[in-house]
């Protein structure tokens, strides 16, 4: 597993625990927490997000992906196909999404968000062909990538 993947694990759960934390500190008074809540319900409330198995699957992974974390919002997971590795992530609600990848984002990185999941991949283009396959949207983080463990 490569090193910008195998950092980026370390990033969910740092992220997932100062999501929870700056959750309770939040005043109603922003235009962005307005914004999130009402982009939250749009979402469907029944509409499943697809599984870590569902997204190894699509991505090409040789082996189910091997579950790497669980928290009271979503699930993570790592895998690997011939080209690349992949952190999967799925999320049991919308706003649990948003909230992790604005976290996620300090930290730097670039992601293809769907519909209650995540993913990043090392190579960057391996993330461009599993957009083609899954749909989503490629976010950048402003603040580039993970800086380098050495």
């Amino acid at each position: 597993m490569s090193r910008p993947v195998r950092r980026l694990l370390g990033v969910p759960v740092c992220a997932a625990a100062a999501a929870l934390l700056l959750a309770g500190c939040g005043g109603g008074s922003g235009g962005g927490d307005e914004e999130r809540a009402a982009a939250s319900k749009s979402a469907a409330p029944s509409a499943r997000p697809m599984t870590l198995e569902a997204l190894g699957k699509a991505v090409g992974c040789e082996t189910a992906p091997k579950e790497a974390g669980k928290t009271l919002d979503f699930r993570q997971g790592v895998c690997a196909s011939a080209d690349a590795d992949y952190v999967l992530l799925t999320f049991d609600t919308a706003q649990g999404q948003r909230d992790w990848l604005d976290t996620a984002q300090m930290y730097g990185g670039v992601y293809l968000v769907g519909n209650r999941w995540v993913l990043s991949a090392d190579p960057r283009t391996a993330m461009d062909r599993a957009r083609t396959e899954l749909g989503g949207t490629i976010e950048e983080s402003p603040y580039g990538t993970s800086p380098s463990a050495s």
